[in-house]
Formats: C-alpha cells, structure tokens, sequence
C-alpha cells in the first residue's frame, strides 16, 4: 500500500476496529479491565506502584467472590503518567484505544484536570465509547464543583474537606498556635493554602500564620532553606499537603535541623514517610485520614494483614479498595459494564463501606465519608499496629462524621439520558 493512502485510511480502519469490538464486558466477556493511572516511573512512583498493588488486592478479593455479572473478572491494567499532565492523556488515548472504559486515578490534581478535560469531549463526541473517570488521590476542589462532570467520580475526600478537618482541630488547641504553610506549587498545594487561610482566619482569627511558602513539584532535593525559615518564624504548627518524595525529603531536612513544631499533613501515610519519620516523628505529625490500621472497630484487620504478608508492605489506604468494592456493586446493579448504565448506578450509591456507610454523592459525584485525624505515637494501647516497622503507628484523636465533614458544592452537574 502506498504510505501517503495508508494515511489517510489509517485513522478509519482504527475506528471501524474499535466500533467491531465488544463493550467492555458485554455477553460473554472473561474480564471488564479497569485501567490504573498513576506515576510509575519518576520521584513519585513510589506511590503510584503501592496504588497498583492495593488496586490488585482489592480486585482479587472481588474476583475470588465470584466477580461481577455472575462471574466475569475485573482486571487492573496499568498506565505510567508519569507524572506528567501531556504524557497522562497520551496514555489515556492508548487506553481509549484498546477499549478500556473505566480509568481508576491516582495522583495528582493537574493530571486529572487534564484527564477530565479529554475525557468529557471524547465521551460527548463518542457515547458509544464513554469512559468513566475514577479518582482516588486528585483532590482539587474544582473537580466537584465548578468542573464536576458526570462521567468524574471521587473517593478522596477534597482539599478543602479535609483542610477544614486539619483546621478544626488546630483551632481546637488551647493557647495560639504560629502556623506554617507549605505546599506544592500546582492545584492541590494552592488549594491548601487558600482554604488554609480562610478557615483558620474563620475559625480563630487570633491564630497567626506567619509563612506560607509555595514550592516546585518533584524539583526540591534539599528543604533545609524551608526548615530554616520555618524555624525564623517562631512556628508552632506546620501545615501541608506535601507527598511523594517532597514529604520524605521535608521530613528529612526537619529531623536534621530538629524542628519541635507539629506537622498537620494530607499524606505522612504514604509509603515511605513513616519509615523517614522514625521515633523522630512521635507526637509531631498528625494525618487526616479516611481509614487506618488502629481505628476503632476495624472490620479490615484480616484484610490489612493478609495484604502485608502477600506484599510485604502496609495497606495504608483503604480507599482503592472500597473504589473497586462499589464499582463491582455498580456493574452488578446496572447487570451490565455499559459506562452509563454503570455510572447512573454509582449516581448517589449508599455502600456499606469498613468505616460505615458511605455515600457517593448525587450532586457533585463526591463521596461522603468519615474522617478521622491520628496521630504518629509508640505503639501500645490503641496502636496495636505499627507503620512500615519502626515500633510507631496512628493513633486516633477524633473521629468525623461524613456529614460533620462533607462542604456544600457549587456543581451544576448534566446527566446524559
């Protein structure tokens, strides 16, 4: 075939051949697939390879129960974003390509923007091939407010939720804490530091902060200068939502300079932190988690350890699990794996989740859960489980009610017939 021929009907073949092939689990599929997206390669694919082994255990569960659909198998196919928002929707692209039509998301904020764009105007220029965006770690409040789509789900409380969790009780404190903000520089970090602000400023406007500094994302190798003028301001409390790479290399540099204030965090559980935060990190670093291994009543203890036997690592997060849990639900609700049938069914689910019921809400498609603020402590008493071996673990300090939790939303939401 001439070259410049083979061009022109190169881009029909590939859509004849896609519409020729079967939805994602329709009849008499073996596997619905469920793309996973997230850094696996990079600073931050420390993170994204511990997404992809709690999404395979929560997918296995599933299937050794029989799958869905009286027995069809889900199936975790993993994509490397690379941390990138161009590189994700080059991914997405070939995900789109191979007839994938669920996307489970992990980090970050700016790639899920990205994502979420594609993704509305190829499900609006193809419904027969609609896709449907599952987020775990993304947590910019625009993604469930001003640019909720339809076809966006999150399980990850957003920044701001979960800010006013962290706030809450930084208010709560006696005396008049110096607060500290430092954040990463795209969406999330921003996000941080504006409702940071605002809801101190709300709450207790007595309480000062006295820096609030925005950095690179993944480019820090050294925080000292940051420790050093967090030291300068007198700070008593350090709030942020740094992650990855960014949090163990802080961790690190304020252990060395021995920073006494108390760190506020969104994601000291992430693998690899605890381990950097040791015995130094004792009474320091409090988290605002959807789950941990020492919560009260904790009806996934058997689960947690059959995962850090298979693995070797701590089930530090719960939420991959409980996403792969009620998407099965919804595919069975819907007795099919269409995406819209599958996502009318998601539309204001009820689930009985590990930490209660949970509720993905209808107007913004922003789930509802609880929250709990813990505390890195020595093991003993409530801490029956350390983190990643190093003889301390979370320790609840409170617990918040979904509907304590949850903020209203501004989602003027369109539903496809």
């Amino acid at each position: 075939m001439f070259p410049s021929l083979k061009s022109k009907i190169a881009p029909y073949v590939a859509m004849a051949v896609a519409l020729a092939m079967p939805a994602a689990g329709a009849g008499a599929a073996d596997t619905i697939r469920v793309a996973h997206m997230d850094p696996l390669s990079g600073p931050f694919a420390l993170v994204g390879e511990s997404d992809s082994r709690l999404l395979q255990a929560a997918v296995d569960d599933i299937n050794a129960r029989g799958g869905v659909l009286g027995g069809t198998k889900l199936e975790i196919v993993n994509f490397d974003g690379k941390g990138s928002p161009q590189e994700s929707v080059l991914a997405l692209k070939q995900i789109i390509d191979q007839g994938i039509r669920f996307v489970s998301l992990g980090s970050g904020s700016h790639i899920a923007h990205a994502l979420l764009d594609t993704l509305n105007k190829h499900n609006s220029r193809n419904p027969e091939q609609a896709v449907l965006l599952l987020n775990i770690a993304a947590q910019d409040p625009p993604l469930t407010n001003e640019k909720c789509s339809f076809w966006h789900f999150r399980w990850e409380a957003h920044t701001d939720i979960r800010v006013k969790v962290l706030t809450d009780h930084i208010a709560a404190q006696k005396g008049t804490p110096k607060v500290y903000l430092l954040n990463q520089d795209y969406a999330f970090g921003q996000a941080i530091s504006r409702a940071a602000r605002e809801m101190l400023a709300a709450r207790r406007p007595d309480i000062k902060i006295v820096g609030d500094d925005l950095h690179p994302l993944g480019k820090v190798k050294d925080f000292a200068p940051y420790i050093s003028k967090i030291k300068a301001s007198g700070a008593d409390v350090v709030l942020t939502g740094n992650w990855g790479q960014d949090l163990t290399l802080l961790v690190k540099a304020s252990k060395e300079a021995g920073l006494d204030a108390v760190f506020y965090t969104l994601n000291a559980h992430n693998p690899g932190v605890p381990g950097s935060l040791g015995k130094a990190g004792a009474d320091h670093v409090r988290q605002v988690f959807t789950w941990h291994t020492n919560v009260a009543d904790n009806k996934l203890e058997a689960t947690a350890n059959d995962y850090k036997k298979r693995f070797n690592e701590d089930m530090w997060l719960y939420l991959p699990k409980l996403q792969m849990d009620m998407l099965a639900k919804a595919i069975d609700t819907a007795k099919s794996a269409d995406p819209l049938q599958v996502a009318k069914a998601l539309h204001g689910m009820k689930f009985q989740g590990a930490t209660g019921e949970v509720t993905m809400r209808a107007s913004d498609h922003q789930l509802v859960s609880a929250q709990y603020i813990a505390t890195f402590t020595k093991t003993g008493g409530a801490v029956k489980y350390d983190a990643e071996g190093t003889g301390h673990g979370w320790r609840t300090d409170v617990r918040v009610e979904g509907k304590d939790a949850i903020l209203p939303t501004t989602c003027k939401m369109e539903i496809p017939r």
